[in-house]
């Protein structure tokens, strides 16, 4: 099978011990990511089976129709609005989904946490350039964390939070309220309250059609000024715009982000870059050896077990 894997930033591929999975097919390694769609579709002719990394890569209607070849999708971790299933379906392209950890992708979290409460990649950069002790962190301990989406990612991270002597509450649907709560956490009693409260707000909730834009300017405005509000998620979940301008108002008064609405981010071209009080790392949640040879090891197996399961030409 003549296969594409688009994306691979780091050339990881190649080095995971998965990579055998794919031994005897013809595999091709992208490591750039292109948005211009005829751009796109002139790279992936007559490839029969691409391998996904995650979001990167946007499958359009216009883009699918144009690729005769193509015969399944692997993605890492599960599909999501960057493919036109519908497309998929009507023109018989397989989509083959994979499972992920919520480890990685909880301990960068914790890892942005404490960085942006103690102030660390402030405090190196001041250090490099000659100063020493330039501000005045904050300790976790006895404060309060405050989780919006109980899944799999947003459980481990309170969980973090417990161990580091914080209160938890919880805001998000009522699955995510019980679930909290059966786990011994707090369900915040309003929303206002919960935004209002917490000295960390941590978002992790899945991007959908009804879940963009779910963290409003006046959610940010009810924040505390010396508060932390941290995604790991999806950069749309938040209404386009408003993070920037809340931390130029104050409230809140920290962001620590990982995740952008156009990735790759080059030229250090968003403007959450320029501020002082974001910290701000380039999409790193899921990006970790562990993680990368679950995500590629199935999306690996997955391809080259349709592709034994083709019929001979």
């Amino acid at each position: 099978m003549k296969i594409a894997i688009l994306d691979d930033y780091q050339d990881a591929c190649r080095t995971l011990d998965a990579w055998k999975k794919l031994a005897g097919h013809d595999v091709t390694v992208f490591r750039d990511t292109l948005k211009d769609e005829d751009a796109l579709v002139e790279r992936l002719k007559g490839f029969e089976g691409l391998v996904l990394i995650r979001e990167r890569t946007r499958l359009t209607a216009s883009v699918l129709e144009r690729l005769p070849s193509l015969r399944a999708l692997s993605q890492t971790g599960k599909a999501g609005p960057h493919i036109d299933v519908a497309t998929c379906k009507r023109l018989g392209i397989a989509i083959l989904e994979g499972s992920g950890s919520p480890y990685a992708t909880a301990e960068l979290t914790w890892g942005l946490v404490i960085a942006s409460m103690r102030r660390i990649p402030q405090e190196v950069e001041n250090l490099k350039k000659g100063g020493w002790q330039q501000s005045v962190g904050r300790g976790l301990r006895g404060r309060t964390l405050g989780i919006f989406g109980y899944g799999r990612i947003g459980a481990v991270v309170a969980g973090y939070g417990k161990a580091f002597g914080m209160k938890v509450q919880v805001w998000g649907r009522e699955g995510s309220l019980s679930r909290a709560k059966e786990a011994g956490h707090e369900a915040a009693g309003s929303r206002e309250g919960f935004f209002s409260t917490s000295d960390v707000v941590s978002l992790h909730v899945r991007l959908a059609p009804e879940t963009r834009g779910l963290v409003t300017a006046q959610d940010l405005a009810q924040m505390k000024p010396d508060a932390v509000f941290v995604n790991t998620s999806r950069a749309e979940l938040v209404a386009p715009g408003v993070l920037v301008s809340a931390l130029g108002a104050g409230r809140p008064g920290f962001a620590a982000v990982d995740v952008y609405e156009e990735e790759p981010v080059l030229g250090a071209s968003h403007p959450l870059l320029s501020l002082g009080n974001a910290v701000c790392t380039p999409h790193l949640g899921y990006v970790e050896q562990d993680g990368y040879e679950l995500y590629f090891g199935t999306a690996f197996h997955n391809l080259a077990a349709f592709a034994r399961d083709l019929p001979s030409a």
